[in-house]
């Protein structure tokens, strides 16, 4: 290690990790945090991304929605995408500590009937602490507790899939959910909840997984027990006025309402089929009335700028992940505290004394600030 031993590297660490914790980190069997990766490269004057091992995983695609149509290619092209992702964000969360904050229960979660669908989730919901009111953010509820939430470019008939990253030893690193970009919100909700469905159900031989899923999906942004206080037990009939509010309410799109309302038994089937027919006729299967934004997903950006400003990602690297330009200068004032704290102590007293001194001689010349000051007393 550039001359050192282990015992001199520690010291040049600060004392902030053992010769023992090196030993381990050297030897794979530790992986160090973010602050003892940046220490250890400071004192060995490298990158820290030289020092970055990053995490060996085998994607695996648990479930892929699509047409008919979608072609062989395509699909390959999609999975391929996907993998790239995938990868290169279980890289990014390890490098920046975040490997152990996923809160999911990957296949965990069995169900032998599409009623027992509800009961798991209400379970997620109340293990996430969501509460009763309908979920406000989708993407944000995935993020914060530790699902990867993407949009790729894909054609109309790609619908999403789910996806999860495992190491060597099986253990699931990083898990995924994917929508095909440009969907209209209300949509991009429910098939985000979709693809959460398939990434925790254990459907029995006798369920239809696809089924299961799109169940879990409405029942997790529109609990049957929040549903029937707002519309009640049974109705014969209801009205678009009706739905539309319950379509701002919930987030989800007004098919789904039908679907989800015919499901629970609230309205026949005959009704059901009569809002279908009117749903086909106006041409609400693509564009509804009263389409709700689409939800932007925010972990990849927020956590790569995060670490191009620790200085553990380049320029490129920060580019390569986002697909667009990263201001150089974004982390200038961060470098420079930096430099500052690398500073022997008396040297970092001297600056700050001197900068004291100067604030000083600012403030007796300049009068204003006790005309502030005093202005500022007196509205107390």
């Amino acid at each position: 290690a550039r001359g050192f031993s282990l015992e001199g590297l520690a010291a040049a660490m600060g004392g902030l990790v053992t010769k023992q914790a090196l030993s381990k980190y050297e030897g794979g069997k530790a992986q160090p945090s973010l602050r003892v990766l940046t220490t250890l490269a400071r004192a060995l004057r490298a990158k820290t991304l030289e020092l970055y091992r990053p995490p060996d995983v085998q994607v695996e695609v648990l479930a892929f929605r699509k047409k008919a149509q979608l072609g062989k290619k395509e699909r390959e092209r999609v999975e391929n995408l996907v993998t790239r992702m995938l990868e290169d964000r279980a890289r990014l969360q390890d490098l920046i500590g975040q490997e152990g904050e996923m809160d999911i229960p990957v296949k965990a979660m069995s169900v032998r009937t599409l009623v027992a669908v509800e009961a798991v989730a209400d379970e997620l919901r109340e293990r996430w602490n969501l509460g009763s009111d309908p979920v406000a953010q989708m993407a944000d509820v995935l993020e914060n507790h530790g699902v990867h939430v993407a949009e790729i470019d894909a054609g109309e008939h790609f619908d999403g899939l789910a996806a999860v990253a495992r190491d060597d030893d099986g253990k699931v690193r990083a898990a995924a959910v994917v929508s095909r970009r440009g969907l209209a919100g209300a949509r991009q909700r429910l098939n985000l909840a979709h693809e959460l469905g398939h990434l925790v159900l254990k459907p029995g031989k006798a369920v239809d997984e696809e089924k299961a899923a799109f169940r879990f999906g409405a029942a997790f942004l529109a609990p049957a027990s929040m549903l029937r206080s707002e519309v009640g037990t049974r109705r014969s009939t209801i009205g678009l006025d009706e739905l539309l509010l319950l379509k701002r309410r919930y987030g989800i799109s007004l098919q789904a309402l039908v679907h989800r309302l015919h499901d629970l038994g609230v309205i026949s089937d005959l009704h059901a089929r009569q809002w279908w027919r009117t749903i086909n006729t106006h041409g609400w299967k693509k564009v509804e009335p009263e389409e709700t934004p689409c939800e932007e997903p925010q972990w990849l950006r927020r956590t790569t700028l995060r670490a191009f400003s620790e200085g553990l990602l380049t320029a490129g690297e920060a580019e390569a992940l986002l697909g667009e330009r990263v201001e150089e200068h974004a982390s200038a004032s961060l470098v420079q505290r930096r430099a500052f704290m690398r500073l022997p102590i008396e040297e970092r007293r001297r600056l700050l004394l001197q900068q004291a001194h100067t604030m000083t001689g600012h403030y007796q010349r300049d009068s204003g600030w006790r005309e502030f000051a005093a202005a500022e007393s007196g509205n107390e």
